[in-house]
């Protein structure tokens, strides 16, 4: 039995990773994180019965203590460093949103423990200080994204040298075939077709941006030179994605889009759990590709041009000015439109090369959030 954390339990990953846990006695939960929704996390605690528990604030941190008198409670910044660098740990679920992952990654390569990863964050910023630590460490980081799973299932045990291009597949969100984006309402931009998450994730998915930011995902992961991949909108979403090979053969991962497949795999690979998601192919009937627009989707353009120059820090200001814009844009303060007018902006005013050291990377990811929301209330608000 390996002893497991979670970190991000009570989101849609966490909840979907601890399911898993539910059905093997493979893993014993030692440990989770969560920020503030305290009614699913003491669920959790009561199901689980972890020894220790982190939260987002203490005020949080007193109430947990009040009703689990036994259990460890830590809190804030402070306690997601010592949730993430627990000795008695075998491997670590980082299902952290944002650039809150990014430490708690560092910690978690720098003990040697094994990781399955979900906070696309911590490769979009520092993903070649990552797997060179991992590499070090002779750790593998294991995907829990749907898709990057699929890739990773497609070339498992297969010859590298012998890939001619990953296809990443994505939805093309709510705004497939909508040529106008100007008027888009934050109603309309969290109406994704197919998969249920979080708000951030959701809209991120209605501009693109998080299949850019998976492209840029996927160089890391699997070590491949960034013009070997390919981005394919598929709308059902039943092919997570594919690897085609030099002799003409495209194999492909396919599957009900549920994310309790691909977090199985990552925490049983080999072997496979008996889950009841399953899918009939004849009753989909078909299924449908098109290449994607990357002028009405210009995200995808930026993360290809954060490929290109991937010892510059261009991952790390597309991830911070996306996740301020995002959250401005939910409260209504810009237009949809205007986050893609921004990220360029913002490419432009603050490239540079990438801080070599994960605390100045976050000390620098501060700075840009700061800047953009300057910026924002300079042109929006009249500030």
């Amino acid at each position: 039995m390996e002893n497991i954390v979670v970190l991000g339990s009570t989101g849609s990953i966490g909840q979907n990773t601890l399911d898993i846990i539910s059905r093997t006695d493979k893993f014993k939960l030692t440990a989770i994180s969560f920020n503030t929704n305290i009614k699913v996390a003491k669920k959790q605690i009561e199901a689980f019965k972890p020894q220790y528990v982190c939260c987002g604030t203490k005020q949080i941190a007193d109430q947990i203590k009040e009703t689990f008198k036994d259990l460890t409670v830590v809190y804030g910044k402070d306690g997601i460093m010592q949730i993430s660098s627990l000795g008695d740990s075998d491997i670590y679920v980082n299902a952290l949103v944002g650039t809150s992952g990014l430490i708690p990654t560092y910690n978690i390569l720098k003990s040697k423990k094994k990781i399955a990863l979900a906070n696309k964050e911590s490769l979009v910023i520092a993903g070649n200080i990552f797997t060179k630590m991992a590499k070090e460490a002779g750790i593998e980081i294991t995907p829990i994204d749907s898709e990057h799973s699929a890739i990773y299932q497609c070339i498992e045990g297969r010859n590298k040298e012998d890939i001619e291009n990953i296809i990443l597949t994505a939805s093309g969100g709510p705004f497939l075939n909508r040529q106008d984006l100007n008027n888009i309402t934050v109603e309309d931009a969290l109406k994704h077709p197919t998969w249920s998450m979080g708000n951030k994730i959701t809209i991120d998915s209605a501009t693109m941006m998080n299949k850019g930011f998976e492209t840029i995902e996927a160089k890391w992961l699997f070590d491949i030179d960034y013009r070997k991949i390919k981005i394919l909108i598929h709308k059902e979403s039943i092919m997570h994605s594919a690897v085609e090979f030099k002799d003409g053969s495209i194999i492909a991962q396919l599957s009900a889009h549920d994310m309790r497949i691909p977090i199985a795999y990552a925490l049983t690979k080999p072997k496979r759990m008996e889950l009841e998601c399953k899918i009939s192919l004849a009753d989909i009937g078909s299924l449908n590709f098109q290449k994607p627009d990357f002028d009405k989707f210009p995200t995808l353009s930026l993360a290809y041009y954060a490929l290109e120059k991937e010892d510059n820090n261009i991952g790390l200001i597309l991830n911070a000015a996306d996740e301020v814009l995002i959250e401005t844009f939910l409260k209504r303060k810009i237009q949809f439109i205007h986050i893609f007018d921004i990220l360029k902006k913002a490419v432009d005013l603050f490239e540079d090369s990438l801080p070599k050291d994960i605390f100045a990377i976050e000390k620098e990811t501060i700075y840009i959030k700061a800047e953009i929301k300057k910026m924002i209330e300079k042109e929006f608000t009249g500030g």
